[in-house]
């Protein structure tokens, strides 16, 4: 810890001129596992996001916002570390640690006087001390109050509640950071309850790279319902900084850590699995409400939050501040993000990842698979996965049940093969006539010129930010850093670091 003690020093004495009741609070608010269609403000008919739609609407709404791993502990290192993923070694990869050398915001507001804690999810899955850490860096943990039944998720967690307890001991005048996690709408969902809230399965927009059927529909529809759920505890969490009266200097962000999870979204760099909701309000500073089209990675809310706080970023940081973009929303344009993945679960021999890059522009995706002959998501042997699951990157789900066993029959196969089958090398898709990622045209010969420039702009960013898979260095992905028991919550108290 003595690295962040030096860089401490370095932020504040460079850079801080902000007396300590000027700074602004943050409230973080991150679901698990939602995409960037469902929320009302970014068109979805069907759900009900009143909390997100108003800060939206009060504030800036990112139409381009995206995850730097489809996948919970990298994106969350990232988030944390204003890094990308291919900087931080083993925390590029879910289950493992986040090694105490990576600086976090919340860390280094902390130094700075902030009040800072987290209730449900906080940096997880995976373990803490193998990396030199004592706790979580979201904060202190706040997550002691549940929800009296009946409540449509299955956690029941009391996510605002937590967050109100937390508020009562912040010393009025103390600048706070709270890191709003919750467990939804990450699987397992309760069956039918998007029905029982008397949600339409014939409303449903199912995408197309999935099968429309109704157990596809309904599946999607108890997804939605976890949604609203975390929506109505960031609305909750709003109002008690209302209450407070502090709605002017707070910085409220919602969002999410990664897509859906559902097959060819969550664990993959498509849309569906990387395309986050994003919005901000800071009254203070965002004057003016706008639709922001300017590419941002969630990488770049952490030297965002630094510099809200009047704090130089350590200059490692690879996130750029936002706030240029807050301050002149409609004339600060960024033309791409950057995303990565390596291992979301132990799904193939040996432990291996799926290691592979992308750039996501305007008009094109161009992703880059390092490891072409692996499963991209995961080995149909049940053998060679942690949680004996065949293609266990993918989150067990009626819809990938149905997927897997209907994968052979008519129009089925070809979306069960873009789900599950392996992938080339180099992956582009037409956004304009293929929205959906779901036709592949590398190679082909209109497009060569574009591929050849959109390779070339990912690799040189890839040098500049060092990323060792292109420059070389040790690659401290491909294995799984613990062996014990995995079950659906995790590495068990016995797993321990090889």
């Amino acid at each position: 810890m003595q690295l962040l003690a030096i860089i401490v020093v370095l932020c504040t004495f460079v850079f801080d001129t902000m007396a300590a009741e000027t700074r602004p609070n943050i409230l973080f608010c991150i679901s698990d596992d939602q995409s960037y269609a469902h929320t009302g403000a970014n068109g979805d008919p069907l759900i009900k996001t009143p909390a997100f739609d108003r800060i939206a609407r009060e504030g800036l709404l990112f139409t381009h916002a995206y995850c730097d791993a489809p996948t919970c502990g990298p994106s969350r290192s990232a988030i944390l570390t204003g890094q990308h993923i291919w900087r931080l070694e083993e925390a590029g990869n879910i289950h493992s640690t986040l090694p105490a050398k990576f600086a976090t915001y919340t860390e280094l507001l902390a130094q700075v006087g902030y009040s800072v804690a987290y209730t449900g999810k906080g940096w997880s899955p995976g373990r803490l001390e193998p990396g030199g850490r004592k706790s979580n860096p979201a904060g202190q943990r706040f997550n002691r109050r549940k929800l009296k039944p009946p409540f449509t998720s299955i956690s029941g967690t009391d996510y605002a509640g937590n967050f109100e307890e937390f508020l009562e001991k912040v010393p009025k005048g103390k600048p706070f950071c709270f890191w709003l996690g919750t467990s939804e709408p990450h699987r397992g969902f309760q069956k039918g309850a998007g029905k029982l809230t008397g949600k339409d399965p014939s409303k449903v927009i199912v995408p197309p790279t999935f099968p429309d059927n109704d157990i596809v529909r309904n599946d999607i529809l108890d997804y939605l319902v976890e949604v609203e759920y975390f929506d109505t505890m960031v609305a909750r969490a709003i109002a008690a900084i209302e209450a407070r009266g502090e709605t002017e200097n707070t910085i409220v962000v919602i969002t999410s850590d990664h897509g859906m999870p559902f097959p060819r979204a969550k664990a993959s760099l498509y849309d569906a699995g990387s395309r986050v909701p994003l919005a901000i309000r800071w009254p203070k500073t965002i004057r003016k409400a706008s639709r922001v089209k300017s590419f941002v990675n969630l990488s770049d809310l952490a030297p965002t939050f630094l510099e809200a706080a009047g704090l130089r970023p350590p200059p490692e940081m690879t996130g750029r501040s936002l706030l240029d973009t807050f301050r002149k929303p409609r004339t600060i344009q960024r033309d791409a993000a950057f995303i990565a993945m390596e291992r979301h679960d132990g799904c193939r021999k040996g432990g291996k990842g799926y290691p592979c890059r992308a750039i996501r522009a305007k008009d094109y995706l161009y992703i880059y698979n390092f490891e072409p002959t692996r499963w991209p998501s995961g080995s149909p042997n049940a053998s060679d996965c942690a949680r004996s699951i065949p293609f266990g990157e993918i989150d067990s789900s009626p819809t990938k049940k149905f997927m897997m066993e209907h994968g052979d029959q008519n129009e089925s196969a070809q979306l069960a093969e873009l789900a599950f089958g392996k992938r080339p090398a180099e992956e582009i898709y037409d956004l304009k006539n293929d929205p959906h990622q779901m036709d592949n045209i590398a190679g082909s010969i209109g497009i060569k010129a574009t591929q050849a420039m959109l390779r070339k702009k990912l690799f040189d960013y890839l040098k500049k930010t060092r990323d060792p898979r292109v420059v070389g260095g040790p690659v401290n992905w491909d294995y799984y850093p613990y062996y014990g028991k995995i079950t659906t919550k995790g590495w068990s108290v016995d797993a321990k670091p090889r």
